[in-house]
């Protein structure tokens, strides 16, 4: 392993070990498998290629300065792909074997834990996937569980470094009372255009508004959009957003840092009235915006003093780290050793 780079990773793909399968059929869950393979075969009429039955979810495995591997909110992560299957009609992932895949996949991979203090982290991706042969629009009758993970650096290549950021009113990310509050491959699928748009035009995501009006502030390209006015965390309330369980994470250390929290419709006015403004998310973390340019109205807001984070920002971003890395005490219990 001392053949990577492990403070200069991209956030992509490199093949590990080991990834772990489990089926559904005939009404009920598998044994759970192992496999070394990186492929899947299906049947060519599966629901997840022609009718969308497909969810993910994204979290992570942290090791610490004692050499122990910590993950960082399975149960959260498990509850929303839950919710996710619920929602476009798929079997659903118990508790137990929704942590059984995710742990042994973890350990299986142990050596791919990237070392503490490199910034890396080890992704960790459970994908539900509909594979039940169907030609009417209808859900199928059979599912594949199954968790790989991979060693990751930063999803955003500036790091824990403010960004500039396109606002977006030609395209929606979601449609309001649709699929935009569940973690299906659907959504990013509506958002590809947009960000290649953005980042042609030299941003590094674009700012979604509202669906139905373009009076709110929806979501921040793949994360969740918050900003800071005063002692007051401000982030959005709307059915087409993912819940973010980085946002609830950092929702919870304002409030143990005495600050105010609002989850509330965000008029896009209000952006001139921020102090500090950021996207976060699992993969992301947190990060910071410098910049948000309406090319519509060629209005500009600009935040970051210098070009460094803000002060809450970064508050919040090395007490999350802290936590995840096991430096800071867990008080909430949102960590999980790896035995």
């Amino acid at each position: 392993m001392e053949t990577f780079d492990w403070k200069n990773m991209p956030f992509g793909y490199t093949m590990t070990d080991y990834n772990i399968r489990c089926y559904y059929r005939n009404g009920q869950w598998g044994e759970v498998e192992i496999s070394s393979s990186e492929f899947i075969n299906m049947h060519m009429a599966a629901t997840c290629l022609h009718y969308g039955q497909e969810a993910f979810e994204g979290l992570k495995a942290f090791r610490g300065k004692d050499n122990r591997i910590r993950i960082f909110r399975w149960k959260n992560n498990a509850m929303r792909m839950q919710d996710s299957a619920l929602g476009i009609k798929m079997a659903v992932v118990p508790d137990e074997l929704f942590k059984k895949a995710v742990f042994t996949a973890v350990k299986l991979n142990e050596k791919f834990v990237p070392p503490y203090g490199t910034g890396a982290t080890l992704y960790i991706r459970p994908l539900l996937i509909g594979t039940g042969a169907e030609v009417g629009v209808k859900p199928a009758s059979e599912y594949m569980f199954m968790v790989f993970v991979t060693p990751v650096g930063p999803y955003f290549r500036e790091g824990f470094k403010p960004v500039d950021i396109m606002v977006c009113r030609s395209f929606d990310r979601a449609a309001p009372l649709g699929t935009g509050c569940y973690k299906v491959g659907g959504n990013y699928a509506a958002s590809l255009a947009s960000l290649d748009l953005a980042h042609r035009e030299g941003f590094s995501t674009a700012l979604y508004l509202d669906p139905k009006e373009k009076k709110y502030i929806d979501e921040a390209g793949p994360a969740n959009f918050f900003a800071i006015r005063g002692n007051t965390y401000i982030t959005p309330a709307s059915k087409s957003i993912l819940p973010s369980i980085t946002n609830m994470c950092l929702e919870q250390l304002c409030r143990d840092m005495g600050l105010t929290v609002e989850r509330r419709p965000v008029a896009f006015d209000e952006l001139p009235t921020f102090d500090e403004v950021g996207a976060c998310g699992t993969a992301a973390v947190i990060t910071p915006i410098r910049k948000i340019v309406d090319p519509d109205t060629h209005q500009i807001y600009e935040y970051c003093c210098d070009g460094k984070p803000g002060k809450v920002s970064t508050m919040l971003y090395n007490k999350l780290i802290s936590i995840q890395n096991g430096d800071e005490p867990d008080i909430h219990g949102w960590v999980e050793l790896v035995d």
